[in-house]
């Protein structure tokens, strides 16, 4: 969500059963949650203006989402057998209860009766194994389907060697679905909270065909919103509450009107005047309002890196040219003086605060931090790209560097490019500014030399950083490859011991760091003006960031 899902730090807590979750940030608005809310402190007009900071809606198919606007559009108006609330924390959604086998491998989900779609249909076991052997088919070529790794016969179908008939998931019956997985897997749930495992109803995609999820119309919903005003390339749509959701007493929001506006100026004078409800700012802004009671700053798990395609430039396959610009970027200076939004300093690819070391405790982006990945040397930086240069048979590389067109990708991009340029001779860099939708179909289609990317973590483990750089991971843009790093994440998915599990995990980090596979920019944070009536949203760190079933406004 990329997830794009293609947001920093995440204070990491262990639930009853065991499984690490991350801890959203304090905020104004998230005191509520989904339950103690009262009509009695209720606005009588339960509508909210919100806005995008500049990302559109690529799509409402849950097998086809990549970004993390997509992810938050269909998680608030479609729903999995469990929804995330407040910390991360599993709360109900379809499973009314769930029974674990002894060696955690099967998982048997019994399901409510009264969910249904907006079509009319009721929801049965059969959406949830429709809608995964769907994901899974290499014909419907979801670059999300590598989540399903650890289910029976998951890696065997992407790959093209068994039936999608064959993935470890059954209906029995109406209300009854039983997953058997192939080895233990400790963040199992939260995974079953992420878009990519909800349940698909087949007459809808049948109806709708190659048009299933390009637009508000062409979709149907289960969850506590239903989406309208969504033609496919608009950016102004509406969530409007689901009368026919199981749970639409605790939905409050009658609707949210949703606006994409690429500039925080903008966003920040309509804030000003009442006609968004929130509005995220940058740079100066948030220093400018550091004291103002209505700026929110949000935690996030997403990571701006620079990716290098090693398959369009042949040259940036070369190591040593790799390091050297990333040897050229100041990260202080950057997140202090170029973004000054509250952002900070990444320690690698893996994100801060994202989980920890369960031997150590420690950090796990700080325990395993490669220093000159994420330094700057300028001096090293010239030494190393001189002899690149050399190795690749060249003597100067001329680059397009693309990003997207929002204040904050733009803002990266003119430093990326302007230190580039003066610390390394020779190297020429031309910047394309495309919309983000734009830059995400480019990314996907390898259509790129560098580019300004980002990656928010799915859930809170490093292997949900870490697992979209291997070889042949569809997030793999650029087409970095390093056999030891593919070889450690295998060993991490494989082993059955938590400590293995972690040594493999560290040993990836340091691989990619030190081979330079992307060069990590900043860690992001979201700088939010928020009106104070706004209460019960939630907000995590990881994965979809915003739920906002038990949302309201206050008096």
């Amino acid at each position: 969500m990329k997830w794009k899902f293609l947001a920093t730090a995440a204070a990491v807590t262990v639930t009853a059963g065991g499984l690490l979750v991350g801890c959203g940030s304090k905020s104004a608005d998230s005191n509520a949650a989904n339950a103690g809310n009262t009509t009695a402190g209720m606005a009588k007009t339960q509508v909210l203006n919100w806005s995008e900071n500049g990302q559109d809606i690529t799509t409402l198919d849950p097998s086809m989402a990549t970004d993390v606007i997509s992810g938050t559009m269909i998680s608030n108006s479609q729903e999995g057998l469990y929804r995330l609330g407040k910390d991360s924390k599993v709360t109900p959604g379809i499973a009314t209860g769930t029974t674990v086998s002894k060696d955690k491998k099967t998982y048997t989900f019994t399901l409510r009766k009264n969910a249904k779609w907006s079509n009319g249909d009721k929801v049965t076991a059969q959406d949830f194994v429709y809608g995964w052997r769907r994901t899974v088919n290499p014909k419907t070529a979801s670059q999300y389907a590598y989540l399903y790794s650890g289910i029976k016969n998951a890696d065997k179908i992407t790959a093209g060697k068994a039936s999608p008939s064959t993935l470890g998931i059954k209906a029995d019956g109406k209300y009854k679905l039983t997953v058997t997985l192939e080895k233990p897997m400790q963040y199992f749930k939260l995974l079953m909270g992420f878009v990519v495992f909800f349940p698909q109803n087949q007459h809808a995609v049948q109806k709708y065909g190659k048009q299933y999820g390009t637009s508000a119309s062409k979709m149907v919903y289960d969850g506590p919103f239903k989406m309208t005003g969504w033609k496919g390339t608009n950016s102004t749509w509406t969530l409007v509450r689901n009368t026919d959701y199981w749970d639409k007493k605790h939905v409050y929001l009658t609707k949210i009107n949703d606006q994409v506006v690429k500039s925080t100026t903008t966003a920040f004078n309509l804030f000003q005047s009442g006609k968004l409800d929130a509005a995220v700012l940058s740079g100066q802004q948030v220093k400018n309002e550091k004291n103002n009671s209505k700026l929110v700053i949000r935690k996030s798990s997403r990571l701006n890196y620079l990716e290098f395609n090693q398959k369009k430039v042949k040259a940036l396959a070369n190591t040593k040219l790799r390091q050297a610009m990333s040897l050229t970027l100041d990260r202080k200076q950057l997140v202090n003086d170029v973004l000054g939004d509250g952002s900070v300093t990444p320690k690698g690819f893996a994100t801060s605060g994202l989980a920890k070391d369960p031997t150590t405790g420690k950090d796990f982006a700080t325990e395993n931090t490669v220093a000159d990945s994420v330094t700057q040397d300028n001096a090293k930086a010239k030494k190393l790209w001189q002899e690149g240069l050399k190795e690749v048979g060249k003597k100067s590389l001329t680059v397009t560097l693309t990003h997207d067109d929002t204040d904050q990708m733009k803002a990266i991009s003119e430093y990326v490019q302007g230190q580039l340029e003066k610390e390394l001779p020779g190297l020429k860099v031309n910047s394309v500014t495309v919309p983000y939708k734009t830059r995400i179909a480019r990314e996907t289609a390898g259509n790129f030399q560098l580019v300004i990317s980002a990656w928010q973590a799915d859930f809170s483990d490093p292997i949900s950083d870490l697992g979209i750089m291997t070889s042949k991971n569809d997030y793999n843009f650029g087409k970095w490859t390093n056999s030891d790093y593919d070889s450690a994440i295998s060993a991490a998915n494989a082993t059955t011991s938590t400590a293995t599990r972690w040594e493999q995990l560290a040993k990836a980090e340091k691989i990619i760091g030190t081979d330079q596979g992307v060069a990590p920019l900043s860690q992001n944070v979201i700088a939010q003006m928020v009106n104070p009536k706004l209460k019960g949203l939630v907000y995590n760190t990881a994965g979809i960031n915003y739920n906002f079933k038990g949302a309201y406004m206050a008096k």
